[in-house]
């Protein structure tokens, strides 16, 4: 829908009263999170476009402790589940148990039945887990016995998987990846961020308390704002420029790139892409995406969307430098 100047000005207006709770909430989480920055970004863009997010790093990141933290400063409920070979979908959704006193089957719910949920080493878990973690993250409800239960709001999966250790792991399937609205790689923090962690850990000093700063109810309006930022006819056009430039490099005189791309990303990576860059405008506390906003989470949005050959393989090309290209190829507006 298209916005006058003076909308937009209203807009701008809205979203920087809503997004107060930004800053407070990064102060909040950087109390115990030192560095990460990118990591955290990410996270609240996943929720404030109401998509679930995959991080993938080595063990020892924060991963745990940042999603932990970023619940507990919204007050909302948050639940791990390790994900293990032997887990059943029964250990993540729940089950009917039989109750003697009332001689009938009772509803046991399980771990997934919270607002924030740590699908912890996901891909160690079988398909039939995988498959029951699914249905929760695309329908948001489970099915337990003959009863289907819709799961609370906000609702947010985020995985982590280890990159290093494969033996014993379940790869995900690109139905089940695609469904992450990011594939966010955690990093390494820098020496100096480093040496702040080091000295925090060995220190007698008790480690402060994470503290709520913001409730569920202001998340859920920003979110609503989220959805209203504009988004102007020709970064649309530059979105699905560089969705199509992935199916079709040959169109973009990326031809070198033919041969490399076993398949480009689907529907969902082009409404993603405006989603992501519409959360990032409004963490920017502005009412309009820029193209900016699209190539600063590009690589997050797509690193899990694009299929390499085994060409690429053999040339040591991976999916960052795919992405570089077509970024630096796609005329911007």
């Amino acid at each position: 829908m298209l916005k006058t100047a003076e909308d937009i000005k209203i807009l701008n207006g809205k979203i920087a009263d809503a997004s107060g709770f930004v800053d407070r909430l990064k102060q909040e989480v950087g109390h115990i999170i030192v560095g990460q920055a990118h990591m955290l970004d990410r996270l609240l863009i996943g929720l404030l476009s109401n998509g679930h997010v995959l991080l993938e790093g080595v063990p020892g990141l924060a991963k745990t402790l940042t999603i932990k933290s970023l619940a507990t400063a919204i007050q909302a409920n948050f639940s791990r589940i390790q994900f293990t070979p032997d887990l059943l979908p029964a250990d993540v959704i729940g089950t009917l148990i039989y109750n003697q006193q009332q001689n009938d089957f009772v509803v046991r719910k399980g771990p997934i039945f919270a607002n924030f949920i740590l699908a912890d080493e996901i891909n160690r878990a079988p398909a039939k887990v995988q498959s029951a973690l699914l249905e929760a993250m695309q329908e948001r409800q489970v099915t337990i016995g003959d009863k289907t239960y819709q799961l609370d709001e906000p609702f947010l999966v985020l995985a982590t998987q280890n990159p290093l250790e494969q033996e014993g792991t379940y790869p995900l399937p690109e139905a089940q990846v695609d469904r992450f609205i990011m594939k966010v790689i955690v990093r390494y923090p820098e020496m100096q961020e480093e040496q702040l962690i080091l000295r925090s850990n060995v220190q007698s000093v008790k480690a402060p308390e994470i503290k709520p700063v913001v409730n569920i109810q202001d998340v859920l309006y920003a979110r609503d704002l989220v959805r209203d930022i504009y988004l102007d006819e020709k970064v649309e056009q530059y979105i699905l420029d560089i969705i199509f430039a992935t199916r079709y490099p040959g169109r973009y005189e990326l031809k070198r790139l033919e041969p490399l791309i076993a398949y480009g990303a689907s529907p969902r990576g082009s409404i993603n892409l405006a989603l992501a860059g519409k959360a990032r405008a409004f963490l920017n506390k502005r009412g309009f995406v820029m193209p900016e906003d699209i190539r600063s989470i590009a690589h997050d949005v797509l690193r899990h969307r694009i299929g390499l050959t085994y060409e690429a393989e053999a040339e040591n090309i991976n999916v960052e430098n795919i992405i570089d290209e077509i970024i630096g190829k796609v005329n911007v507006p």
